[in-house]
């Protein structure tokens, strides 16, 4: 096989090696970011608790206030009672009298209904900070764990830079320069194999002739229909 194309190959799995640090370290970080984001979420939800827990208090205030109100209108019927003159007066105390204790009634039912709300609210608040005390412990734990595979990733990274270092000044600089233009538009599919008389690149088939020359490997070989550096892979890289 011509030497520049082994270079080529052994180059383009490098830079594939290389691309694949970003998506290697997301992975590692995404435990510990699905921690935090849940942290977060916690957090806002109890913000929105407490506004809501606020609110309640609030309206459980007026219904209060009205309470005292309905309870002083009551006493001041009672008052009144006393110095009826007529029926008619009698009749009018009596429906007020009877719709200021349906309003109690009513009062109190709203002032308990908004306490259980508050409660469920409180609850929920309280159960999302034990969630999140546990959470804090967890991201801790995800931090160290992530913080030596990083370690251990650095190291292959560093590796990887350092093959590539040595082998781009070994490929002479007008195919390097081909390479990498080429690898401007494919990526990590610059270099591919043949497989079945076919470009794994663009998955066209390929005439005899080109398909010949890919087979001696004597030249670097383009696809013609992509433009991709073909190869006959060996049974190591199957």
């Amino acid at each position: 096989m011509n030497k520049h194309l082994v270079q080529l190959i052994e180059l383009a799995r490098i830079d594939s090696d290389i691309d694949s640090f970003g998506p290697k370290e997301e992975a590692i970080n995404e435990n510990l970011n699905k921690i935090l984001e849940q942290e977060k979420k916690n957090l806002e939800v109890v913000a929105q608790l407490g506004e809501e827990i606020a609110d309640n208090k609030m309206k459980k205030s007026k219904s209060e206030a009205h309470l005292a109100e309905l309870s002083a209108k009551l006493e001041d019927i009672e008052k009144k009672s006393g110095a009826v003159k007529n029926e008619k007066e009698m009749k009018s105390l009596q429906l007020e009298e009877e719709i200021a204790k349906e309003q109690i009634i009513f009062a109190n039912e709203e002032i308990e209904r908004l306490d259980k709300i508050e409660k469920a609210k409180e609850d929920e608040i309280n159960a999302l900070k034990a969630e999140n005390d546990e959470l804090v412990g967890k991201a801790e734990a995800a931090k160290e764990e992530s913080k030596k595979e990083i370690e251990a990733l650095e190291v292959e990274k560093k590796a990887s830079f350092a093959k590539k270092e040595k082998l781009v000044g070994e490929v002479p600089q007008k195919i390097l320069s081909f390479y990498q233009k080429i690898r401007r538009w494919a990526g990590n599919t610059t270099v591919v194999p043949v497989k079945k008389q076919a470009c794994q690149g663009c998955y066209m088939k390929i005439n005899d002739r080109v398909y010949a020359e890919v087979i001696k490997s004597e030249e670097i070989v383009n696809c013609p229909s992509c433009g991709r550096i073909l190869y006959i892979p060996t049974a190591e890289d199957e």
